[in-house]
């Protein structure tokens, strides 16, 4: 999409979704037989379709060659973990429940219903939606990115404090990169004994890393004509002393 496209400033839940699905990497599937953890035995189709691999005398195998067809048997629990060292750092779960069906020694998920939990609460993502979603194009190199963003700029995340509310850096004693997707920045402000996010949105979509060069470059230059909060130099004047 050109960056004369209209856009909106997050994800919908459905997006959001479909990137916990991109980027996950392990997958925990509880059903009739219990409770198993599979770790790069999933994978997805362009529609959001999962098949897992899964060793033949694995419990899920007889549990869906013995589930009523067409009934909800399993739930596939995947995690959007931070990348970043930071407080909790589950950052959103995604429930799919539904029923397998084997097919080519493999065993394919029919998903009858999905869930979104994020921080601001769980949301049930309509079906259609969810297969037609993409997820965002930053999904699966968000860890990278982040993780480069923290440990070799952290001057870089000081000066975008600047763009954040002087309120909201009160107390702080930490301030890391939560979460980057195509519409912005989120930034994780930890206190002593409590913790908020502040979402820093890109003037224009970011449908790729050189695009996402460029909105950081933007940031950037924005925070540096921008006067340091209060908070964060009382901060750094208590740090110093």
């Amino acid at each position: 999409m050109g960056d004369s496209q209209p856009w909106t400033a997050a994800p919908s839940a459905a997006e959001h979704a479909r990137s916990v699905l991109a980027a996950a990497w392990s997958c925990a599937v509880t059903a009739e037989g219990g409770r198993e953890e599979f770790v790069g035995a999933h994978t997805v189709t362009e529609d959001g379709r999962v098949t897992l691999d899964v060793p033949e005398d694995s419990t899920l195998v007889a549990a869906a060659i013995c589930a009523p067809r067409g009934e909800p048997s399993a739930v596939l629990e995947f995690a959007d973990v931070a990348p970043v060292p930071v407080r909790s750092r589950i950052r959103a779960r995604l429930w799919i429940a539904g029923w397998f069906v084997p097919a080519d020694g493999k065993l394919e998920f029919k998903a009858t219903r999905v869930v979104l939990r994020r921080p601001s609460g769980a949301v049930v993502v309509d079906l259609e939606e969810f297969a037609a979603a993409a997820p965002d194009p930053l999904a699966t190199a968000e860890a990278r990115l982040l993780t480069h963003l923290a440990d070799c700029h952290p001057d870089a995340v000081e000066r975008l404090t600047r763009l954040v509310d002087s309120d909201s850096l009160h107390g702080a004693v930490r301030v890391q990169p939560l979460a980057v997707d195509r519409h912005g920045l989120t930034l994780r402000i930890e206190r002593a004994r409590a913790h908020g996010d502040v979402r820093l949105p890109f003037h224009a979509p970011a449908d790729d890393v050189a695009r996402l060069t460029e909105r950081m470059h933007v940031l950037l230059t924005q925070a540096s004509a921008a006067s340091c909060p209060r908070a964060l130099q009382r901060q750094r004047t208590d740090r110093d002393g």
